[in-house]
């Protein structure tokens, strides 16, 4: 085997673990999500819908978001985005809440983008659809945004689903929005700080906290190591074969 030979194939070993690696870890992150993933207790937030486009054959045309009904938000904003409509949904109050001192008994439940005739997200891409919203409650430390995506196709892909008890991650899991205690601020009781009566902390609410993030990124990691593997073996085969006698 020549050199030049031996280096050809070491490339195509390259490229197609490569590629593996790409494929891997895209389809392991690819769904609706909240960017940034977090946001203090207590405050207003800018946050973004990241809708990715998974397929091939079609573009995103429609997004519909359903704001946690248990957790009513004082103010929700969108921002303008060229080439597509946002319209939002109000939901009235059975008890007023509370908005700079005055009663609010309406407030906004369900956000849905249309793009105009023209514009969609297209394959290989993704779109931010953005939102400033708050007061963010105090009580909790996760708010859960049910999503609905439409391709132009006529396919719906319901992106709904929660974490089961086990922490697994669902085919269509639900945005979720963490919350976290501002500095100097005392965070919600959960059953992470709960103690029993032995004293023993418990860490299962720590365990389902992490779950979603750290199935996504477990799941990547895998990917990267199968197809560091398989690199490696690839170059130890041609290498080997390089060096037997009588190789052309």
């Amino acid at each position: 085997m020549t050199m030049s030979t031996t280096r050809r194939r070491l490339s195509v070993i390259a490229a197609s673990a490569g590629a593996g690696v790409l494929l891997f870890a895209g389809s392991a992150s690819a769904h609706v999500t909240v960017q940034p993933g977090t946001a203090d207790q207590g405050s207003y937030a800018k946050v973004a819908f990241r809708v990715p486009n998974e397929r091939d054959d079609a573009g995103t045309t429609k997004l519909e978001v359903t704001l946690p009904a248990d957790k009513p938000l004082t103010s929700v904003q969108t921002r303008a985005m060229p080439g597509w409509k946002a319209e939002v949904e109000k939901t009235k109050l059975t008890t007023p809440i509370d908005n700079h001192g005055k009663p609010l008994t309406e407030v906004v439940s369900k956000i849905t983008w249309t793009a105009d005739a023209g514009t969609r997200v297209n394959p290989g891409t993704f779109e931010d659809f953005e939102v400033s919203m708050g007061k963010l409650p105090t009580d909790t430390d996760k708010l859960v945004f049910k999503a609905v995506q439409t391709y132009d196709s006529g396919e719906v892909v319901r992106w709904i689903d929660l974490a089961g008890a086990d922490g697994k991650e669902p085919q269509y899991p639900a945005p979720v929005l963490k919350l976290t205690a501002k500095a100097g601020a005392t965070a919600p009781a959960t059953a992470a700080a709960t103690k029993p009566a032995d004293g023993k902390a418990s860490v299962a609410a720590v365990a389902e906290d992490s779950s979603d993030d750290s199935t996504a990124r477990t799941l990547g990691v895998v990917g990267i190591v199968v197809g560091v593997l398989g690199l490696g073996a690839g170059v130890f085969a041609v290498l080997r074969a390089s060096r037997r006698p009588g190789s052309a």
